[in-house]
């Protein structure tokens, strides 16, 4: 299975699961009010769809309907067949169509009595039933819309406490990494120095790295311990974006910050320069020529630009009081290669943290890790709005390229858990067309005791439809121009 698959099946289950959450949560919420919902759909259904379900009722797909014995009177499928339209329907599940339509670009539910995605006005001009979204009270429709957000905001808890409760969480404290952080040159241009240690962002203290990263990027002012002073370092308010072009770069080898450690060989490579030269695996690498690298990151900025020389390479080889000195003379092939592998994680070297959850212990820490995504996310978006942030709008090509090249249940979930964040984010604004924009509208019905006309309603649901199809147009519209770059 190649990259590419390996992404798309990723990004197609993910967006699925989020989709059926959701959705579920508007259901939900509509049949416990009382309110029929018509169909339960993942994915759009335009002109025909892919599979379709009713129970007792028929079963079929790509616009075919099969009778699963009779339906009554009428087609298969119409649910006037079983007596009186307007009396209120009594199966929890019984009266919707389920499907999967072909057009992978969202999910919907159709509500009855309301002015939805569907834009079945024919629906609202015949007199109000008592199973419609619009014959309930202000309060059962506000809940009702709110209710996909929730869910999907809810997911997201559920996922990082599973996750939390299965693998546990493991960091190296910032006060643990005696030889500080490395910094991109990114962040080297606004004032960070290799060897920093991180200490508060806007005055809140910082000690798990993972968590702390995009504190450090949304704050204002993050103070580091520099050798014995403490020195603060003012953030750009668009410094996210100089550090998204500087992952694009193929030079750059760190992303914002990363736990400097020495450069210890873990493996050679037969007939390379290293073992030739007698560097054996277990040797910590000091020194290039005349240059030190006490440092993982020294060592990898250095080693570049001496293809085909041979360089003089500092070795420190044994452990405590034994150790010894050793200067030895290595080939580099043509690429600035020595033939080594290097140990790349932090916890051989430092004391590390380790948390296992209990089942109730796990609970509560999801709730602080979807809260903080939330938080993180929502103060991003301000910068969408930014020349910057336009330009790194991307539709399901960046989505999809979050996801790990190789399969990883963990990663999936956790990138699963912030699209959900997201996804609860984007359908509360306040855009007609969205969750947000009904919730709206039913605050200010409320407030004032008025509900919109039909008409202001429908036009709304145009305007905001017409937006999204716009943005979503963008959106991937911008994944293909970066794709050609």
């Amino acid at each position: 299975m190649d990259t590419f698959l390996i992404k798309a099946t990723q990004l197609i289950m993910a967006f699925a699961l989020l989709v059926i959450i959701h959705e579920f949560g508007h259901f939900l919420f509509s049949r416990l009010f009382g309110v029929r919902v018509e169909k339960f759909y993942i994915f759009f259904d335009p002109w025909t769809e892919i599979f379709k379900w009713k129970p007792r009722k028929y079963i079929g797909g790509f616009g075919r309907k099969k009778n699963l014995g009779s339906a009554g009177s009428g087609e298969a499928g119409d649910d006037s067949a079983s007596g009186d339209g307007n009396k209120k329907r009594k199966s929890f599940w019984g009266d919707t169509e389920y499907g999967i339509g072909w057009l992978p670009l969202g999910g919907y539910c159709k509500i009855s009595g309301m002015i939805d995605e569907s834009m079945d006005t024919e629906q609202m001009k015949q007199p109000a039933k008592e199973w419609e979204f619009r014959s309930k009270p202000a309060w059962q429709r506000l809940l009702i819309m709110i209710a996909g957000v929730l869910f999907n905001f809810l997911l997201a808890i559920l996922i990082y406490a599973g996750i939390v409760y299965a693998t546990g969480e493991k960091y190296i404290p910032f006060r643990e990494a005696k030889m500080g952080m490395a910094y991109s040159g990114a962040a080297h241009d606004i004032g960070f120095r290799d060897g920093d240690i991180p200490l508060t962002a806007d005055g809140e203290p910082l000690d798990n790295p993972g968590e702390a990263r995009m504190k450090m990027i949304q704050s204002k002012v993050v103070e580091v311990l520099r050798g014995s002073d403490t020195v603060s370092i003012r953030i750009p308010e668009k410094f996210i974006f100089a550090l998204e072009n500087e992952s694009k770069s193929d030079t750059a080898l760190i992303n914002f910050m990363a736990y400097r450690m020495p450069v210890r060989v873990t493996q050679l490579a037969p007939g390379e320069g290293a073992v030739k030269g007698g560097v054996k695996e277990g040797d910590i690498i000091i020194a290039l020529d005349s240059v030190a690298t006490p440092s993982l990151d020294m060592f990898l900025r250095t080693l570049p630009g001496h293809g085909g020389e041979k360089i003089d390479v500092t070795v420190v080889r044994g452990e405590g009081a034994r150790t010894d000195t050793l200067t030895l003379p290595v080939q580099l092939s043509e690429g600035s290669k020595m033939g080594i592998g290097y140990e790349a994680d932090p916890s051989k070297f430092f004391k590390y943290e380790e948390k296992r959850y209990g089942l109730l212990e796990s609970i509560p820490r999801g709730i602080s890790m979807g809260t903080d995504k939330l938080t993180s996310y929502a103060k991003s978006m301000k910068l969408v709005f930014t020349k910057e942030g336009a330009k790194s709008i991307g539709g399901f090509g960046a989505i999809g390229s979050i996801f790990p090249e190789k399969w990883d249940w963990i990663a999936f979930w956790n990138i699963a858990a912030f699209l959900s964040v997201a996804l609860a984010f984007m359908n509360i604004l306040p855009i007609p067309a969205l969750d947000g924009g009904h919730v709206m509208f039913l605050l200010y019905e409320v407030i004032t005791g008025r509900q919109p006309s039909e008409k202001f309603m429908e036009y709304a649901q145009m305007i905001g439809m017409g937006l999204l199809i716009a943005l979503l147009l963008y959106a991937n519209g911008m994944d293909i121009i970066r794709l050609f770059k």
